[in-house]
């Protein structure tokens, strides 16, 4: 049963209409929190379990993100077991790691058959378990073991999920029935899981997840979002999609509001552009239960500044000394830089939520005005970048999407033909392998490298998806070339030349995208590590929407901006000095004019 519906109170964000969050409020036992990469659904779900342990009941955190920050935001080391947090008595935190959940998986589905099948057959079964569908599917396995677990329990009053940016979350919530399904018809399981991993004895407990993941009585999904306007068409997107998987139960958290602008330009400005985002946003988000949670002044890591913010505090105090100044070059001069390498791929890379679709589409704007022929692409399941545009046609640029289904089925068809020669028995058996959940994850790849092709002789400029999904895709081009080949279909070059190329700096050319707050940037960092363990060294890293060359005295907006410093000055450091920086804009950069104006001014040193 849906939600009964409340209006969002669009007209008058400036003088708190909109009810502000009450953080301890989450009568259901379990509560999952989504939305977007980088609106705040770590620290909104901290936050909530913090107020609730404080109000006496006994709360579980679970993080299912691969890049989850709750070590970070609690000072603690993560485990795959709750961990109690000091001071805040109630409290335990845990983390479903996705890679040691896909170790613990394969070795559950090979060990019974060491020394007892060929090592040949072992190594062939570590391969067919070694992709990123494995990772998924343990990944969920353990979801579904908390929740099955803790609803046959009563350790814990309250569990809230604080799970991975939607994309990921849908999969995950939709798998129980999908991979059910699966099971029921293809009783001894697909290759590209193992045909020995075992999933039909998870059967009954993905059916109670189901239940208590759609039974309003026991779990609330909340989704978190910003007044931004991809942010809350993603939010809108899953509501719906979720609704259809039975989970009607629903509430809308707008994150990031600016309180009080009072008569000061740039707050003025700023709560000027959430109003208008929000009275744009899609009327199906009307419907829900909506509250607000305003801005905060500085990052919102430990107990007590938590504390602060479920109480209503905006203000964060901050004794640390400020950083000196640092260069900070004008993104009109990475502009230069591309259109003189004239072609190659450049690839926007980081947290969800800091506009890495915004730069991309500017970037790819602004190459095609000076006469390169641009191909402006995503591997972002939420695939934003002609949102981007606005419906705009910039002379040289086209834009293009990998879209799941049809890389899948065009995939299938290809390995089909080309099976010409097997007998009835065994195109059954190829067409059933085709239909299994990994097939996507090899399709998709494909497109990604066929998409990376393209730049030898043009400017490929790639929205990339969050920093789980593409380190996958980087991660696998090896591994991708030895399944396609057990498939029977052929080996493109483009898959074959994938790893080389995004290992050519002449070539590739990867932008860390951050905010001046220290999430973004850690995020950021962790992905620089990873991608040059990957052979893969960034081009730069671009700061976006900074606030310290803008005058303000709105006292949350001053503060955010002299802490920009110190964040700017580390991420000088990490990029070697290879730093642009982009202030922010009173105006959402949508369609051609506004993405050209975006990469055009200055940025002072």
């Amino acid at each position: 049963m849906r939600l009964r519906p409340q209006r969002l109170l669009m007209a008058s964000l400036t003088d708190d209409s909109l009810p502000v969050l009450d953080w301890a409020a989450w009568p259901t036992r379990f509560s999952i929190f989504t939305g977007k990469g980088g609106v705040g659904k770590t620290t909104t779900a901290s936050t909530a379990a913090v107020a609730l342990a404080d109000a006496g009941l006994s709360t579980l955190l679970v993080s299912t993100d691969p890049a989850s920050n709750l070590g970070d935001l609690f000072g603690i080391q993560q485990a795959g077991a709750p961990v109690a947090v000091d001071g805040c008595p109630g409290l335990s935190v845990m983390n479903v790691d996705p890679e040691q959940a896909a170790h613990a998986f394969r070795e559950r589905a090979i060990a019974p058959y060491r020394g007892v099948l060929p090592d040949a057959a072992l190594a062939n079964m570590e391969e067919q378990l070694s992709g990123a569908c494995t990772v998924e599917v343990a990944a969920f396995e353990q979801f579904t073991d908390v929740i099955d677990q803790h609803a046959q329990q009563a350790r814990f009053d309250r569990i809230l999920f604080d799970t991975a940016p939607t994309g990921h979350t849908l999969r995950l919530l939709a798998l129980p029935s999908a991979w059910s399904g699966y099971v029921e018809e293809h009783p001894a399981g697909a290759s590209c899981l193992g045909p020995l991993a075992g999933l039909e004895r998870q059967r009954e407990q993905f059916a109670r997840t189901v239940a208590v993941l759609s039974d309003p009585a026991q779990t609330a999904l909340v989704l978190v979002t910003r007044a931004d306007h991809s942010a809350l068409t993603e939010a809108a997107r899953a509501s719906a999609e979720l609704a259809d998987l039975g989970i009607a139960n629903q509430r809308l958290v707008i994150n990031g509001l600016l309180a009080d602008p009072g008569d000061d330009r740039l707050a003025v400005a700023f709560s000027a552009r959430q109003t208008a985002v929000i009275a744009d946003a899609p009327d199906s988000l009307r419907a829900l239960d909506t509250r607000r949670v305003n801005l905060v002044a500085g990052d919102v890591t430990g107990l007590d500044q938590i504390r602060a913010l479920a109480a209503g505090t905006t203000l964060a105090a901050d004794d640390r000394a400020a950083a000196p100044g640092v260069a900070i070059a004008a993104i009109g001069d990475l502009v230069d830089d591309l259109d003189r390498a004239g072609s190659g791929v450049v690839m926007t890379m980081g947290k969800g939520g800091v506009g890495k679709t915004t730069l991309a589409a500017a970037l790819a704007v602004a190459l095609a005005d000076r006469g390169h022929d641009v191909v402006l692409s995503t591997t972002d399941p939420a695939a934003h970048v002609a949102g981007a545009l606005a419906g705009d046609a910039v002379g040289r640029l086209s834009i293009e999407r990998i879209d799941p289904a049809a890389e899948t089925e065009r995939y299938s068809a290809e390995v089909l033909s080309a099976a010409g020669d097997l007998d009835a028995e065994g195109r059954r058996l190829l067409a059933e392998d085709l239909r299994s959940p990994c097939t996507e994850e090899i399709a998709v790849f494909r497109a990604f490298a066929r998409t990376v092709e393209q730049a030898s002789d043009r400017i490929v400029v790639l929205d990339t998806a969050p920093t789980g999904h593409t380190l996958l895709l980087l991660d696998a081009a090896d591994r991708y070339q030895r399944e396609i080949q057990r498939t029977g279909a052929d080996v493109p070059d483009e898959v074959r030349l994938l790893a080389q190329r995004l290992r050519d700096p002449d070539y590739a050319r990867l932008l860390l995208v951050t905010l001046a707050e220290s999430t973004p940037v850690a995020e950021a960092a962790r992905l620089q590590d990873d991608v040059r363990r990957a052979g893969i060294e960034p081009h730069g890293w671009i700061i976006n929407a900074r606030l310290a060359d803008h005058d303000t005295t709105h006292p949350v907006l001053q503060t955010r901006a002299n802490a920009e410093a110190r964040h700017a000055a580390r991420v000088a450091d990490l990029a070697e000095g290879r730093v642009w920086g982009i202030d922010w804009q009173a105006d959402t950069p949508r369609g051609a004019r506004s993405l050209r104006a975006l990469v055009a001014p200055a940025v002072a040193a």
